[in-house]
């Protein structure tokens, strides 16, 4: 099978994690002027090396996964009365059915990325989408409050490993320069999920049962399951990483990384400046092989120092910029969202029926929508400043694209919570949600982008701790959101507290842009650093 990618790059990490040497010699295969990182093996079972399709495809499966799992855990909000009459609670305790499974959909990764890690990632991916439909499908069977709790809480804890696989997988098979708009099409994904209380209104509004959502998410579960198992390849190999050296005798040598490697794993030592024999490089796996369940176990891999050594990646300051983001967004205003939209419509002076009270989620579908357009420019201006800086790649080079939304999203949450207070046009709302959400797309993507690259470590371990932060944080923000709302006001909670949080976090930016290399270099040289390092695997980093 012919080599797709260039083996020949010569681009490498800089002494300083997240410094990136992407200059080109001549002959070098160059993407947006930029030489290939990571470097493929010749190898063509390294996914590095897939075609673009089965990369794409495998991109696709994985982020219609992180749809379905979100639209599942927020969906059901639009029922909150219902729930709350057909089992007598309150809507607070109801709103619990929002609430604790969003906290499980966060400790779900805690237990499944350690397991992708040692198992594989298709044999833990194929297993979570099928927990994930048991958990709907009993779901959509309750009849009293804690059976639907626990149900609840069973498909999320599934569907929780979906917001770290994509952030894996993206890792594990595209180079550097697509990294950036290769998360953004997940995080639109991800984002969109948030349009579930709409498909549940409709429904709602058509006369159906609540149950029929559940029915309807667990039918397109079955389907992605089916798809997934024909598409998604074992993604886990570790590739040696081979630089050009002149030895002590003015000839080259080679220079690798160790890394353990399971009976499935090829791993290439070829030297990269000359063409790779043809009877050295392993044949393609056969379909068949392709998509068997057992991909190996890694016994190299120490399965609870993983979940204890990440916890230690909240100390990193790029890490812990991503937990908050996606915790203030998510529990400060998605929550707000689901939660006070669908109450203020159906009162005066809006009464509108309680089959509407979702469709704020159109706003959210225009927010995103309205980004998307942007997406390439995350990897096009890293791109430019990388050719403006002689070839050298810093992890800072994707903050710019943050600066517009950096005002645009805390705008729209004042709007949003002075629309509350003083029943402004219901266009106040939508115009609200559009805005915070546009600002959202970019510091989810931009934020996740940046910690990936600005920090040489075990990503899997990184996005243990990333998807339980970010789940606890939203699960605080938000389990007395409604109370704590309707005691104070909207305008003083929306408006004025939520956005002053939101502010704050946005801000970082500057921290980062202005300092964020001496962060990094200051960072490299602790403990903490050395401790990663000397626990980090080939193929887990960059």
């Amino acid at each position: 099978m012919a080599i797709i990618h260039d083996v020949h790059s010569h681009a490498h990490e800089e002494d300083v994690p997240g410094t990136v040497n992407l200059q080109v010699k001549e002959g070098e295969e160059t993407h947006y002027g930029q030489a290939l990182f990571p470097v493929p093996s010749p190898d063509p079972n390294d996914p590095l090396q897939w075609p673009t399709w089965k990369k794409n495809s495998i991109l696709l499966s994985c982020s219609i996964f992180s749809f379905l799992g979100n639209s599942a855990l927020i969906g059901p909000s639009t029922y909150i009365g219902l729930y709350a009459h057909e089992f007598g609670v309150s809507a607070n305790t109801a709103a619990g059915l929002i609430n604790y499974p969003n906290l499980a959909f966060g400790f779900g990764s805690l237990l499944l990325v350690p397991l992708y890690r040692k198992f594989g990632r298709r044999p833990v991916m194929l297993a979570s989408m099928l927990t994930y439909a048991v958990g709907l499908i009993a779901a959509s069977q309750c009849t009293t409050y804690g059976g639907l709790m626990g149900a609840r809480v069973v498909h999320a804890f599934g569907s929780g490993v979906c917001e770290a696989l994509p952030v894996q997988l993206v890792n594990d098979i595209f180079f550097l320069h697509e990294r950036g708009q290769k998360l953004g099409w997940y995080t639109v994904a991800l984002c969109l999920g948030a349009t579930g209380p709409m498909f549940s209104g409709f429904m709602l509004a058509g006369g159906q049962s609540w149950r029929l959502y559940f029915y309807v998410e667990f039918a397109f579960a079955v389907a992605l399951l089916i798809f997934s198992f024909f598409v998604v390849e074992e993604t886990r190999y570790h590739r040696k990483i081979i630089h050009d050296a002149p030895s002590p005798e003015g000839t080259t040598t080679h220079l690798a990384t160790t890394s353990s490697k399971t009976e499935h794993e090829a791993i290439t030592e070829e030297h990269i400046s000359s063409p790779p024999s043809p009877s050295l490089i392993p044949a393609r796996k056969p379909f068949s092989q392709q998509l068997s369940l057992w991909t190996g176990t890694d016994h190299n891999e120490p399965f609870f120092l993983m979940i204890a050594r990440s916890f230690t990646y909240l100390l990193v300051p790029s890490t812990f910029w991503v937990i908050t983001t996606y915790g203030i967004y998510i529990g400060l205003c998605g929550f707000a969202f689901s939660f006070i939209f669908p109450i203020k419509i159906v009162e005066a002076p809006y009464n509108w029926s309680q089959t509407k009270a979702g469709l704020h989620s159109i706003a959210t579908i225009i927010g995103f929508g309205t980004a998307l357009p942007f997406l390439p420019y995350v990897d096009k201006l890293a791109a430019y400043l990388t050719k403006r800086n002689n070839g050298i790649r810093e992890a800072e080079m994707r903050l710019g694209m943050l600066l517009p939304a950096m005002i645009i999203a805390p705008a729209g949450q004042v709007l949003f919570g002075m629309a509350a207070e003083e029943n402004l046009h219901w266009i106040a709302y939508m115009f609200g949600v559009a805005m915070t959400q546009w600002g959202g797309y970019f510091y989810f993507t931009v934020t996740l982008a940046y910690a990936v690259d600005s920090y040489t470590a075990n990503l899997s371990e990184m996005l243990i701790i990333m998807n339980l932060g970010k789940q606890a944080i939203s699960f605080g923000l938000s389990i007395e959101v409604l109370n704590w709302i309707l005691a104070t006001g909207y305008a003083k909670v929306i408006a004025g507290a939520f956005t002053g949080v939101l502010v704050l976090n946005n801000l970082m930016v500057l921290v980062f842009m202005a300092f964020g290399k001496r962060i990094r270099v200051a960072t490299s040289k602790t403990w903490l650093a050395r401790m990663h390092r000397s626990s980090a695997v080939a193929g887990e980093t960059h």
